[in-house]
């Protein structure tokens, strides 16, 4: 990030330098506004802090200019000649801030490093929009960049059109059924039906009618003939989430349709042939439960042809921003209002979080803050922090620290110069943030 200073008194100009590169800032500095001009651009990442007062070009049309190239560059003006009219008159032209000459350093920095702030969550968002919209059917679907991520969309890609049925696996809010439509969707079945059926949401007295449906007087009620979900799934995608709360009755006439794809309607004796795909989905190990006789294991081996585990989001915390970002433009259009920006201290809360709830426990966060209600976590800033209070900022960036050591060395293979290397430190200050944070030098590497 660069800060463009613009002035013609080579003297003030000079002070102003050196005030921002003692802070740390990078500054490219000029007498001549025209010049400046060629590197602005909507990707420029910077912003202009320039006097009003000059010669060929003034400080309102020089900022004029600069919202011709980008109107999210932030442009600060700086004279000597300050006036209410003429601070009026920036903040309608469009300009970030406004400074009197002679600019009190203090108060110049903290304007600049507000101003670089907003430039680089501008930039940001925009990147993630373009990834959002840049990317494939899959990318676009499955959104994310993390390794996990990667390796689930070469998944979905790969099975998309082979003719075995998927078991998903996953916690509750992983997307289990968007991978299920995207299998559907990119496989050679998109021009069939995709029919989801949540096997825990139903009662044990109507659940085998919507699977199977029913002839008329198959029971009291079946006045007409009913297609189930199965047969409307013909040429199609069959979904079934929380396959471990289907009846053990129903498991047995499950496990005949995965094997014969054939049904027959409750009440009914004619055999139906099906050509259809079953992705089944659960959250609990269904082995376990079968070997605690509350699952048929010879079902649990027809539905483990193939098992596509998902990545809970707490293992994949980089793909916060982009799924933030999202669902906060889905959420806002919902909403018919501009998407909120998102600052640095509410990225770094949303960083640290635990997200039990997982990826829909992301989107509802979106949700309240499209609706304005901060950054969206229950209970506080920090969800489960000190009875739903403000965590101490001492602990929560000594826990966001811990997180971005611990990625830094699983990403790493666990070997803890090339760690050091990557996050800016020295070997021996890594060490010390490890033994700070629990993390014991025996089980990670020297390199």
């Amino acid at each position: 990030m660069t800060v463009l200073l613009i002035d013609d008194d080579h003297e003030v100009l000079d002070a102003s330098r050196q005030t921002l590169e003692l802070e740390g800032f990078a500054v490219e500095a000029t007498t001549r506004p025209e010049d400046a001009l060629d590197r602005l651009g909507p990707s420029w990442p910077g912003v202009v802090v320039t006097d009003v007062r000059m010669p060929v070009l003034d400080g309102f049309a020089l900022l004029e200019r600069v919202r011709a190239a980008d109107p999210e560059v932030p442009v600060v003006l700086v004279t000597g000649h300050g006036d209410i009219a003429m601070a009026m008159r920036a903040v309608r032209g469009g300009a970030y801030d406004f400074i009197e000459k002679p600019a009190e350093p203090g108060h110049l920095v903290e304007v600049v490093r507000r101003a670089l702030e907003h430039r680089r969550l501008v930039l940001e968002n925009r990147s993630l929009r373009a990834q959002l919209a840049g990317g494939g059917s899959l990318e676009a679907r499955i959104i994310g960049r993390s390794a996990a991520i990667e390796r689930l969309r070469a998944a979905v890609a790969g099975l998309a059109d082979a003719e075995v049925d998927v078991l998903l696996f996953g916690e509750t809010g992983t997307g289990k059924e968007l991978i299920a439509r995207s299998l559907h969707d990119a496989g050679r079945r998109r021009a069939g039906n995709f029919v989801a059926l949540n096997c825990g949401a139903l009662p044990d007295t109507i659940i085998e009618s919507e699977l199977f449906g029913h002839e008329p007087g198959a029971f009291t009620g079946a006045q007409g003939r009913r297609i189930g979900k199965l047969e409307h799934a013909d040429g199609g995608t069959l979904f079934l989430d929380e396959i471990e709360s289907m009846p053990m009755h129903l498991q047995v006439k499950l496990l005949r349709v995965l094997q014969e794809r054939v049904i027959e309607r409750v009440g009914g004796n004619r055999p139906i042939p099906l050509d259809l795909r079953v992705v089944a989905a659960t959250k609990v190990d269904l082995l376990r439960l079968a070997g605690e006789g509350k699952f048929r294991e010879d079902l649990y081996y027809r539905l483990n042809v193939v098992t596509v585990p998902l990545p809970p989001l707490r293992e994949r915390r980089e793909d916060v921003p982009l799924l933030l970002r999202h669902f906060l433009d889905a959420a806002a259009a919902r909403a018919r209002r501009p998407a909120p920006p998102v600052d640095a201290a509410a990225q770094a809360r949303l960083a640290a979080h635990g997200w039990p709830g997982n990826v829909r426990e992301l989107r509802n966060v979106a949700e309240r803050m499209a609706l304005g209600l901060g950054d969206g976590l229950a209970g506080g800033p920090v969800s489960g922090a000190g009875g739903g209070g403000i965590e101490p900022l001492a602990e929560q960036m000594d826990r966001i620290e811990k997180q971005l050591v611990e990625d830094a060395l699983a990403r790493c293979g666990g070997r803890v110069g090339e760690t050091a290397d990557k996050l800016g430190i020295t070997r021996k200050t890594l060490y010390l943030k490890m033994r700070h944070h629990g993390l014991h030098r025996g089980d990670f590497t020297e390199e």
